[in-house]
C-alpha cells in the first residue's frame, strides 16, 4: 500500500472539508441564540473534534501501510467487541469463553487478514468460532440461559470483529492494474460510509419531519435517509477515478453501503434501546463509544469487500482472490 498522488489527494480533501465545518461549527455556535440550537452546534462541534482525531489516527494508520490499518483495526474490535460485552451479562461460567474470544480468535482473525489466507479468513469465525464457542462454555457445567449467553457472545465476535475484519481485508484483494493501490479501497470504503452518516445526521437535524422507526432510533429520518444516501452516491461516483471502478460501478457500490450503514445503525440502535442506554461508551468525544461510531462500517464492510472479490478481481481460481 502506497501513498501516492491520488492517496494524498483524497487525505488533503477530507482535511480541508474538515477545516470547513470547524470554522462552521464555531460561527453557528456565536450566531445561536436559543437553548435548544446552542445544544445542537454544541453536539455538532464535538462530533467535529471527534472526526479530527479519528481521521488523524486514520490517516496514520494508513501512512504506515498494510499492517497499521489491521493494527488499528485490531484494536477498534477490541474496543467494539468490550463495548458489546460490557452490555450483556455474562456469568462466571463465561469467563474463560470471553478469554477465547478476546485473546485468541479476535487476533487470529486479523492474523489470517495480515497473511492474506482468504480461504480461513472468511470461514474462521462463522464456522469454527460458531461451534467453540458454545463447547466452551458447555464444559462450565452452567445450563442458566446458556443459549442466550452464547449468543450474545457469537453475535458479538461475527458484528465487531469478523463483520468489521472485512475492512482492512480489501487490501489483501488481487485486483488487475490496481497493484499497490488497495489502501484507496479501504480509504474509499470508510469516507463514504462515514460521510453517509454524517450527511443523514446533517439533513435529518435541517430538514426531517418523518420518523423512519422512532422508537428504534428517533433521530433517523426519512428526509435524512434519502439526502444523506443520495449525496453520499453521488460523492462515491465522484471519486471513481480513486478506485478500479468506473463511474456508474462506484454510484452502485456508494448506494449499497450506504444502505448497509443504515442498516447497521438501525440494528445497533435496537440493541441499546433493549439494553436501556444511549450510547455503548464514551470513548470518542461526541460519538459515544467504539461500537457507536463503526455500527455502519460493520454491516457495509463485508459486503463491499465480497462485492469487490467477486467482481473485480482475478477469478481464474480461488487463490488468485488474493496476493
Amino acid at each position: 500500500m502506497r501513498m501516492d498522488r491520488e492517496m494524498i489527494i483524497l487525505i488533503a480533501g477530507v482535511v480541508a472539508a474538515l477545516a470547513f465545518a470547524t470554522v462552521v461549527g464555531q460561527l453557528l455556535s456565536r450566531l445561536v441564540r436559543t437553548e435548544s440550537s446552542k445544544t445542537v452546534i454544541a453536539n455538532l462541534n464535538a462530533r467535529i473534534r471527534g472526526w479530527w482525531g479519528m481521521c488523524a489516527v486514520f490517516a496514520a494508520a494508513m501512512a504506515t501501510g498494510g499492517i497499521g490499518s489491521i493494527i488499528l483495526f485490531t484494536l477498534m474490535s477490541f474496543m467494539a467487541l468490550r463495548e458489546f460485552i460490557t452490555l450483556t451479562p455474562t456469568r462466571r461460567a463465561d469467563h474463560r469463553t470471553l478469554f477465547w474470544a478476546f485473546f485468541i480468535i479476535l487476533p487470529l482473525q486479523y492474523y489470517l487478514v495480515a497473511i492474506r489466507w482468504y480461504g480461513l479468513f472468511t470461514v474462521m469465525i462463522p464456522v469454527y468460532a460458531f461451534l467453540f464457542i458454545p463447547t466452551r462454555g458447555a464444559i462450565e457445567e452452567d445450563p442458566e440461559a446458556f443459549l442466550e449467553r452464547t449468543a450474545k457472545i457469537q453475535w458479538g465476535l461475527m458484528v465487531c470483529v469478523y463483520c468489521l475484519s472485512h475492512a482492512p481485508a480489501l487490501l489483501m484483494l488481487n485486483i488487475p492494474g490496481y497493484a499497490g493501490q488497495n489502501g484507496k479501497l479501504l480509504f474509499f470504503l470508510v469516507l463514504i460510509v462515514e460521510m453517509s452518516d454524517v450527511l443523514q445526521y446533517v439533513f435529518g437535524k435541517t430538514l426531517g419531519r418523518r420518523k423512519i422507526a422512532p422508537v428504534i432510533s428517533p433521530n433517523k429520518t426519512q428526509e435524512g435517509f434519502v439526502g444523506g444516501i443520495a449525496c453520499a452516491t453521488l460523492i462515491g461516483a465522484g471519486l471513481w477515478w480513486a478506485t478500479p471502478f468506473n463511474v456508474w460501478q462506484a454510484a452502485a457500490l456508494s448506494f449499497l453501503i450506504s444502505v448497509l450503514g443504515f442498516a447497521g445503525g438501525l440494528c445497533m440502535s435496537a440493541i441499546k434501546r433493549d439494553r436501556g442506554i444511549k450510547d455503548f461508551g464514551s470513548a470518542i468525544e461526541g460519538h459515544g463509544g467504539m461500537l457507536d461510531r463503526i455500527d455502519s462500517l460493520c454491516f457495509a464492510a463485508p459486503i463491499f469487500f465480497h462485492m469487490v472479490c467477486f467482481f473485480f478481481t482475478s477469478r481464474s481460481r480461488w487463490r488468485s482472490y488474493t496476493k
